[in-house]
């Protein structure tokens, strides 16, 4: 995944992550407590190797902080 190929909502949750409104709950992404609308981006942008895979709070990978930099 590159910086031109993020959605708008895409970079919309990497923001989220970054700001620790995210958790990781089994295989949903939580945005402020609520599942996320769109119920494949957390697995796209996991996938993606750019949030890490972890249950908890949600963190972004390095090279998610590189791709939401370049975004």
């Amino acid at each position: 995944m590159t910086a031109s190929s993020l959605t708008h909502r895409d970079r919309a949750v990497l923001r989220a992550v970054a700001d620790g409104r995210c958790e990781i709950a089994g295989s949903f992404l939580l945005v402020d407590g609520l599942c996320c609308a769109d119920q494949f981006v957390g697995l796209r942008l996991t996938s993606a190797g750019l949030i890490s895979t972890r249950p908890g709070p949600a963190a972004l990978t390095s090279a998610g902080y590189e791709i939401l930099a370049a975004a």
